[in-house]
């Protein structure tokens, strides 16, 4: 699934990191989540802005070793590839905040006057356009062209975007998009500011769905099909100047793009260009070197690992390294299918068999990743993960072996499919569970079948690593998807990878999808993870940052905490405009 969790960095970079943090005699920071102090220099950037307010002007230059998934808004569904085309490309009805941290996370209204109406009981939303809103052409945007866009988010062509829409508007089954001229009577447009989403169940936290690019204004006339993806028509401050696909992506100033009807895009440089297809580790060492034009760019994947040992022993490069929360959880998968995760009794013996402190070690230690104690990731919990079952980090072996011996499961032999580079994490989990006397086959799996492996019924392992994102900060968008029976296909299944079916947990998730209050719902989901913890359907074993690398001529760049640790492109821009060469 686009918006999935990719699982960590390789082992090669974690094992880096620990490299390159070791010179520091206080690089730990508390385990656990446990709340113990300690400075963390190797994430020293987390939460701030780097640089400073840029100034206007001048060009930045993004380095990439990939393409875009997709910039059309209706297939636009992985989180980095979200935060570039809702800040840059296209406007939605609400957004999120440009603030580093916990007020990232703030919903504002985008073309919206305010954050919606709810009405008839939660079941409907009205939002009113802003006056003064156009396109790159000057044309205005109208509350049919974002009607537009949702329903092509259901057209067969169009795939590989939010299903939002499809779970929540009334009226939507067999429906196939509107580029056969069939359209939605659950989205109505009473004039060319008002839009009405007709619902088929209350939906408290909807003003938060309508920030994802299915509520992007797409003008029918504009329509090209698959083709749109090469050029998306702009509502945003920048428009598509050309666009090279695989090699080069540059966008220049929408000068219709009106900044007193947004508060959240800033619109510094003048131009963004995006080159793609480079190595990572070429990239990295661009940037450590910040020379003449590269002084101005930013990266747009991780870093690498070898890059590491060049950057967190050296201040100077150090404090231009990004380290913002990706807002995931990673976990171990159960498979609860059948024999022996398909007994509670075993699967709590599994929270108390991982050696977690182990696994984070293996990860590059606390420096880019620490331990995980509940499901949901601290954004979704009220800033702090939750810990109910209040095991030590290291685990506690001998409650695992005692719970196994009650289950009559002594001396289990399991198997265990990860990541080709996420093997020496699996063989910290695999020792961790040998003190409990559970022997592990690790089966190294190809990066781009892993998810097939995983996600096929008939190859699933008896165990699996994966990590799952929020779309928005709501239980809503986590969950449902990972816990939830109903959403476990025979193939393709996406995020329920321990194939945990529970009447009780399935009850409740529809109990808390059904409350008008977002608050009550939102205490609500984090109450329901406490309760799934206590089914152990799979352990949650780490949160980790993104680190990205700014060049030294970088101004206003912060990861934004919704996705997932990316640059927020709403405010980066450049010290001396001049300096960037464009």
């Amino acid at each position: 699934m686009t918006k999935r969790h990719q699982l960590a960095l390789a082992t090669a970079l974690v094992a880096a990191l620990a490299l390159g943090a070791s010179g520091c005699s206080d690089t730990k920071k508390g385990s656990a989540g446990g709340g113990a102090g300690g400075v963390n220099p190797a994430a020293a950037n987390d939460g701030l802005t780097i640089g400073g307010t840029p100034a206007k002007g001048g060009t930045l230059t993004v380095l990439s070793n990939q393409d875009f998934a997709h910039l059309d808004p209706a297939r636009n569904w992985v989180m980095p590839t979200m935060d570039f085309g809702t800040r840059l490309l296209y406007r939605t009805l609400v957004t999120f905040k440009a603030e580093p941290g916990k007020g990232g996370s703030e919903l504002v209204p985008d073309l919206a006057t305010d954050l919606g109406t709810p009405s008839n009981g939660g079941r409907t939303w009205t939002f009113t356009l802003k006056e003064g809103l156009k396109y790159e052409d000057g044309t205005a945007i109208k509350a049919a062209d974002i009607k537009y866009n949702v329903e092509r988010s259901f057209a067969p062509d169009l795939t590989g975007g939010p299903d939002y829409a499809a779970q929540y508007l009334a009226g939507t089954e067999g429906y196939k998009g509107p580029l056969q001229g069939k359209h939605l009577d659950s989205v109505k447009t009473p004039d060319d500011r008002t839009i009405v989403f007709e619902l088929k169940r209350p939906v408290a936290e909807f003003s938060a769905t309508t920030t994802l690019p299915t509520f992007a204004p797409v003008p029918q006339a504009q329509e090209k099909g698959p083709l749109y993806d090469a050029r998306p028509f702009s509502s945003g401050p920048y428009k598509i100047e050309s666009y090279d696909r695989d090699k080069k992506l540059v966008l220049v100033r929408n000068e219709h793009w009106d900044p007193k009807t947004d508060s959240v895009r800033k619109a510094y440089p003048d131009k963004f260009v995006v080159v793609m297809g480079l190595k990572g580790g070429q990239i990295d060492d661009r940037i450590i070197a910040g020379e003449g034009a590269d002084a101005s760019t930013v990266e747009w994947a991780n870093m690498r690992p070898e890059s590491a040992p060049k950057v967190l022993p050296k201040p100077e490069i150090k404090k231009r390294l990004l380290a913002e929360s990706q807002g995931c959880t990673t976990m171990l998968n159960l498979n609860n299918s059948r024999a022996p995760f398909n007994d509670p009794k075993v699967r709590e013996a599994m929270q108390y068999a991982v050696d977690k402190e182990a696994v984070v070690t293996a990860g590059g230690g606390p420096a880019l990743t620490e331990v995980a104690t509940s499901y949901l990731p601290p954004a979704l919990a009220g800033g702090k993960q939750s810990d109910p079952l209040k095991i030590a980090p290291a685990g506690d072996p001998a409650k695992a072996k005692e719970l196994l011996k009650a289950a009559g499961k002594e001396g289990l032999k399991v198997t265990f499919s990860v990541s080709t580079g996420d093997k020496g994490r699996a063989e910290a989990i695999q020792q961790g569970l040998a003190r409990a006397g559970v022997e592990v086959v690790i089966d190294t799996v190809d990066p781009g079948a892993y998810y097939d492996v995983i996600g096929d019924l008939s190859t699933t392992p008896d165990m699996s690593l994966s990590g799952w994102c929020p779309d928005y900060p709501s239980g809503s968008t986590w969950l449902p998807f990972v816990f939830d029976g109903r959403t476990i296909k025979p193939k393709g299944n996406q995020g329920n990878n321990s194939q945990f079916r529970d009447d009780a947990t399935m009850k409740r998730i529809d109990e808390i999808n059904a409350m008008a209050d977002a608050k009550e719902a939102n205490q609500a989901w984090r109450d329901l993870d406490v309760a799934i913890m206590a089914k152990s359907p799979s352990v949650p074993l780490f949160l980790e940052r993104k680190p990205l690398l700014v060049g030294p001529n970088i101004a206003g760049a912060f990861g934004h905490p919704v996705w997932v640790g990316q640059i927020d492109y709403a405010t980066v821009g450049l010290k001396d405009p001049a300096k960037s060469q464009g």
